[in-house]
């Protein structure tokens, strides 16, 4: 008979399920009533079991969300109320920009600190006031007039790594003792982007119009530089007298780099202090140069700044060239990418044409790198210097269509990975001044000095900002460790005459506080410090807050406003080995 057709004959027959004796006659069916209570009893006990364990995992994610809400308000008192707010009903409410931290990046963060500080004591102690530090004398030199270039610098180094004391015995410094009236030639472009860039970087970060007030009398002193017939500036000029001129060295010419790369500066100044004679001297050499920009926006290194002809000389990213396209980038990104600054992107662009037509990769490795051009052939060759590429690509790449920012991108990634085995294939790790490729040999170094530099340090930066990639990260960390190793003595820091012997110089330049700590510092930093939505930084690494240019170019007077203080976490470079 089916199962399902069996039927109980009377009411009473169904409680003989709950009386023993049935079982007792019937083995097999008390061994089957064994096994289903040991079976109900495992699984309550389980349930149980489980029961608490979730309790006490609730009981523990609660302790640790409490935990993170009290260290979301710590970071908050320090990033000014930018950090993400947890919501423990499971919902994260992003705040205009999260903050990312981890052990790793907090300890080597603070190795870096570390480092500035040596190197500013050893700076106060030893040349306090003057343009830079000599380590194995102990004693100061005037590399730049006397204009205490170090200090003005350092100024946004110390204000971003929360170093107080530090900032204020300097910024006392500045307010006192800083003088221009010096009958001294100044480079136009060092000057700037040095001591008018950190001045203004500072009054940025802190407010203090002493900042600016200084930065405007340096920048009143240099604009008589621009009084030429094409607009195009002398490079050198006269602090106390006002008289312009170009180097022996360069027959008269002006220099590219020198030339294209105040814009950022002085586009600030004349915002911050609604004065447009600063703006329209520097955007005047950028309209006259669009005027005859070549197709491939390669311009050569030499330009006459009465007939503007560029002539015959060497194109190169690297040393007298460099910052120029560097700045056409920045001035749009400094406008906010708004129409009003569209010619800089669209010069840019053409120069990066150009730059791709310059591309070779070395065997056997396929080290990507960027050859100099005089006339029309090319030469392996490639500058230190010119390593601040793979950050600018990297930074441009994002106003291109998917297609294209994808590939400058990854070409921003390649040459990242040449600039490191700058480092990584010399017996110091540290990279040399410029490197040849031959073919089946890589690289190789070609001046073999290191001067401290910051470019790749800077790429890497970007890089890790832009893409999220922690291996930037650890690059940069190696390099640090090689700087520790080789450059650092008792009185700070030195460059390398040789980086294969080791064999160290006397100088510790003004950009390694600047630049090279900075970079390092931010690359171990939040996102939310200095983040670049907001903030761009000039050839000298001192960031500028972005400001949204309107069609027409009118400057307003952003002074106006009370300067809101920077939160904080608790071309280049003319190169002195002597």
């Amino acid at each position: 008979m089916a199962r399902g057709n069996r039927s109980v004959s009377s009411s009473s027959s169904k409680w003989r399920y709950c009386n023993p004796a049935y079982y007792l006659k019937r083995p097999k069916r008390l061994a089957l009533l064994f096994i289903v209570f040991v079976s109900v009893s495992f699984v309550v006990w389980d349930r149980q079991t489980l029961v608490r364990e979730h309790q006490v995992e609730i009981s523990e994610l609660q302790k640790e969300v409490s935990d993170l809400q009290n260290l979301v308000e710590e970071l908050n008192k320090v990033h000014g109320g930018t950090v993400a707010k947890i919501d423990t009903k499971g919902k994260t409410n992003k705040s205009t920009k999260e903050v990312s931290d981890d052990p790793i990046d907090i300890q080597r963060r603070d190795k870096v600190k570390e480092a500035m500080l040596h190197a500013w004591s050893s700076y106060e102690k030893y040349a306090w006031g003057q343009d830079e530090l000599q380590p194995q004398t102990k004693s100061g030199v005037n590399s730049f007039g006397g204009l205490g270039a170090t200090l003005i610098d350092s100024l946004d180094t110390l204000y971003i790594m929360g170093l107080d004391e530090q900032f204020q015995k300097a910024r006392d410094w500045v307010a006192n003792s800083l003088d221009f009236n010096k009958d001294y030639d100044a480079s136009v472009f060092e000057t700037t982007i040095r001591v008018v860039g950190g001045l203004l970087s500072t009054y940025d970060l802190s407010g203090d119009k002493i900042f600016l007030d200084k930065a405007r009398d340096i920048a009143d002193r240099l604009l008589p530089a621009w009084n030429t017939p094409t607009g195009i500036p002398y490079n050198v000029i006269n602090l106390s007298q006002g008289r312009a001129h170009n180097p022996g060295w360069t027959g008269g010419e002006s220099i590219l780099a020198d030339s294209g790369t105040e814009q950022l500066e002085f586009i600030a100044l004349s915002q911050r202090t609604g004065d447009p004679k600063y703006q329209q001297k520097v955007e005047n050499v950028i309209t006259f140069l669009n005027k005859t920009f070549p197709d491939d926006g390669l311009l050569p290194i030499y330009i006459n700044p009465h007939s503007g002809t560029t002539g015959y000389s060497p194109i190169t990213f690297g040393a007298m060239g460099d910052s120029f396209y560097e700045y056409l980038l920045k001035v749009w990104v400094q406008g906010n990418k708004t129409s009003a600054v569209k010619l800089y992107r669209d010069m840019w662009e053409k120069s990066m044409k150009g730059l791709v037509s310059l591309i070779r990769k070395s065997t056997p490795s396929s080290f990507t790198y960027i050859c100099e051009k005089s006339g029309g052939s090319l030469t392996d060759k490639m500058d230190e210097l010119a390593c601040f590429a793979p950050g600018m690509l990297a930074l441009g790449s994002s106003g291109y269509g998917p297609d294209d920012s994808q590939k400058f991108m990854s070409l921003a990634e390649e040459l990242a990975w040449t600039c490191y085995n700058f480092y990584q294939s010399t017996p110091t790790k540290l990279a040399g001044e410029n490197y040849f490729f031959h073919s089946g040999q890589d690289m190789s170094v070609g001046t073999s000095w290191n001067i401290l530099r910051p470019e790749t340090v800077e790429s890497l930066f970007y890089l890790w900002r832009l893409t999220g990639n922690k291996t930037y990260q650890d690059w940069g960390w190696n390099i640090f460790q090689a700087f520790e190793k080789n450059s650092r003595i008792e009185s700070g820091y030195v460059g390398l005459k040789d980086v294969n012997s080791g064999v160290k110089d006397n100088m510790m330049q003004s950009f390694f506080l600047a630049e090279t700590l900075k970079y390092l510092y931010l690359l171990f930093s939040p996102s939310s410090i200095i983040p670049l939505d907001e903030w761009v930084f000039n050839t000298e690494a001192h960031p500028l807050r972005i400001v949204t240019r309107d069609e027409g170019g009118v400057v307003k007077n952003l002074n106006e406003k009370k300067q809101k203080p920077f939160p904080r976490i608790g071309g280049r470079k003319e190169g002195r080995t002597d």
